[in-house]
């Protein structure tokens, strides 16, 4: 199986201009914003890093391994850090801020290239960290027109514009991806002109207000989205643009794993459809969501992340290794919680549950194409956006 580990392997001696700047190293800087950049890479964007000699710094701390999301970040590291289309590439303007208060978890790095052939700068947004509170503004999405970090990402985009010249490019990985479309979407008319490409990478789409505004509109024929075949993080909310659906070896959630996407030289392998239960799963989730209003949402994820408040977890890894004493403080706060936030719970569930059976029959009827989930492999074939009937664009 090629993946992008194979990428960096076979094309990463190639030169941008030997091998212009493709969907796979925006994937690669993407998720390069994972990596805890803290005393490597500065904050502003006068002062830069070497991508090279930061790999080569960071993999020399005793600590480096547990320092880092995946082990998996470790061996792409230790490519980039031998790699000669990636190790000249700057880094500054690195930024990684948590809210409690506001619920905010948002962090971002600039890429600032210095080969003439390839794109001037690339502004990467991270995706949600391991951190509760991250997870909380992520469900907020649902309720709330804009999030803290969505309102984060449009000054920060603004910010890297104003000290940098060139085309830019966006990308991001999960939420990282909404990030980078709502930046463009509503960094202002005159900044727009600047971005190039949009790069999502599974992240999700947005309510129906967003969608509407003229920025987004504007932006939207740029926006490169990506979904794996079973994908369940990149199918919530609505999507205008066009998505490119690719082909995962893994199942279920674990396809939001981009080390497990496969790629066919300098592109992703393309799937002709998404599996049943992708689509199952996407109109199940739209439909609970419809089915309540905002503020019934709102309590809803404020009681449950109540209760995960009470196990005193900051992280989802602490919630996972006490997990049987967590469970018995998790047991106790929904048994002490009041009879109308028990009772919207269990509304909420149920209304997942009967979304869900009714969106089964309507796929009873298809007979899957040697199971959806290694539908034809299609290099050059995207599907029409999710909503509407717009015909995808074709790989030019």
């Amino acid at each position: 199986m090629e993946n992008i580990f194979t990428y960096l392997r076979w094309r990463g001696d190639l030169s941008f201009a030997q091998s212009p700047f493709c969907e796979v190293d925006a994937l690669v800087l993407a998720r390069l914003s994972y990596i805890p950049f803290e005393g490597f890479v500065e904050g502003d964007f006068a002062h830069t890093t070497p991508l090279g000699e930061m790999a080569a710094v960071f993999l020399r701390q005793p600590d480096a391994d547990k320092r880092v999301l995946m082990q998996n970040d470790i061996t792409l590291l230790r490519m980039i850090a031998e790699n000669r289309r990636f190790r000249d590439v700057r880094l500054c303007g690195y930024r990684n801020l948590r809210d409690a208060g506001q619920e905010m978890q948002f962090s971002a790095v600039t890429f600032r290239f210095v080969e003439p052939d390839a794109p001037a700068v690339c502004v990467a947004y991270r995706g949600t960290d391991n951190t509760l509170i991250g997870w909380k503004e992520d469900f907020n999405m649902s309720f709330m027109e804009a999030v803290p970090a969505q309102r984060r990402a449009v000054a920060y985009l603004r910010e890297a514009a104003e000290q940098t010249e060139g085309e830019m490019l966006l990308c991001g990985h999960s939420k990282g991806g909404n990030l980078a479309v709502y930046a463009a979407a509503f960094c202002g008319q005159g900044l727009q002109a600047r971005i190039g490409s949009v790069y999502n990478f599974d992240g999700p789409g947005f309510g129906e207000k967003v969608i509407g505004q003229a920025g987004y509109q504007a932006i939207c024929g740029r926006v490169r989205t990506f979904v794996p075949q079973s994908s369940v993080i990149g199918m919530l909310l609505e999507h205008e643009e066009q998505y490119t659906i690719i082909h995962s070896t893994q199942t279920g959630l674990y396809q939001h794993d981009i080390y497990s996407w496969e790629m066919e030289r300098a592109s992703f392998c393309r799937l002709a459809t998404a599996t049943n239960s992708s689509r199952m799963v996407d109109r199940s989730l739209k439909d609970w969501i419809a089915s309540m209003t905002p503020e019934e949402r709102e309590k809803f994820f404020d009681a449950l992340f109540s209760i995960l408040h009470d196990t005193n977890a900051a992280t989802l890894r602490e919630l996972s290794e006490n997990w049987y004493k967590n469970a018995l403080i998790m047991a106790r706060s929904l048994k002490n919680m009041d009879e109308a936030s028990r009772k919207l719970m269990a509304e909420v569930l149920r209304l997942l549950l009967r979304a869900a059976r009714n969106n089964v029959s309507i796929l009873l009827p298809r007979r899957p194409r040697r199971e959806d989930a290694s539908a034809e492999l299609c290099p050059a074939e995207q599907t029409p956006a999710l909503k509407g009937g717009a015909q995808a664009n074709k790989e030019e």
